[in-house]
């Protein structure tokens, strides 16, 4: 059977190619991708996703998979719930529009902005990012009742001092909203699919959740 392989950051300029076609036995599972594709990824942490979903080892594949090699990783709809990605500049007065609730006393915002170097490039694997943020985003509201969330990310090339991401939450007590700001920030730094070049080099993060 053969199976679609798309290539991120490090993994993508070293390959060549941003995708591979890779031919596998009927049965195959993650593990078996993984071992085939281990000349590329020597080196280099990382999990693999099907469909667009996080993948344990033992992940039966099917002839057709979409399968993403997702490296390590640098740490929409209009309503409650809003996340995207964009090559625009970020602001916060839109977000901050967007979660604008009667019920809320609170709203709190974030930016993460470009510092010390002259810019930074943002690569994504733009279907599964925005899935996993609206997740996200989701679970927040959820856990911390929020009224509204949203986030956006920048992709491409950030200079120095602008926004990278932006968050806005409502709530109706300013500690919800803050737990809820501080949780969408760590947990897209954790799971989401984003990657960071930095002078040159992809920098180095960590594996994600699944």
């Amino acid at each position: 059977m053969q199976v679609r392989i798309r290539l991120f950051a490090g993994l993508r300029e070293r390959a060549g190619a941003a995708e591979l076609e890779l031919e596998l036995p009927e049965g195959a599972i993650v593990a078996d991708a993984l071992e085939r594709m281990r000349a590329l990824t020597d080196g280099v942490p990382v999990v693999m996703a099907i469909n667009q979903e996080y993948a344990d080892a033992d992940a039966t594949l099917h002839s057709g998979d979409e399968v993403a090699l997702i490296p390590p990783i640098s740490g929409g709809a209009v309503g409650a719930l809003h996340a995207r990605l964009t090559t625009e500049p970020l602001t916060l007065d839109p977000l901050v529009e967007r979660v604008r609730d009667p019920r809320a006393g609170a709203v709190v915002t974030f930016l993460g902005v470009t510092r010390e170097v002259a810019e930074l490039e943002y690569e994504a694997y733009r279907e599964m990012a925005e899935h996993q943020m609206a997740e996200i985003v989701a679970r927040a509201v959820e856990r911390h009742g929020l009224c509204a969330a949203a986030v956006e990310h920048r992709v491409g090339t950030v200079p120095l001092s602008e926004a990278s991401v932006a968050i806005a939450v409502s709530a109706p007590h300013r500690a919800e909203a803050y737990a809820g700001s501080r949780e969408i920030i760590d947990e897209i730094k954790a799971r989401v699919p984003i990657w960071k070049k930095e002078e040159g080099e992809w920098v180095r993060g960590m594996s994600p959740r699944l």
